[in-house]
């Protein structure tokens, strides 16, 4: 999965937390937020701040890169209004087979 959209990072916030087996309140304790805050990034709030989406990632053991469209094998030319995408299910893969 590429991500392009904030409801994109909400699925991958809700589904880590699920496959850790932490309820909202667990996650929220840890990325010292709210728990209102985590139903809203799940549910693709599109104004978060940054950080505060950095650091829920984090709490999750997970982390953030961006690669520029011709390092990810792409065609189309990096545009100065385009944001490259990531790989968040070969990103949950590898994760999981650590974890094994």
């Amino acid at each position: 999965m590429f991500i392009r959209t904030v409801t994109d990072i909400g699925l991958v916030i809700r589904e880590r937390r699920r496959s850790l087996g932490l309820d909202q309140g667990e996650l929220a304790g840890q990325a010292g937020v709210s728990r209102q805050w985590i139903v809203e990034i799940e549910k693709g709030k599109p104004r978060a701040e940054v950080g505060l989406v950095l650091r829920t990632l984090s709490a999750l053991g997970l982390g953030l890169s961006v690669d520029a469209a011709d390092e990810l094998g792409g065609t189309e030319a990096l545009r100065a209004d385009a944001i490259p995408s990531i790989d968040i299910d070969g990103l949950l893969d590898d994760l999981a087979a650590n974890r094994s």
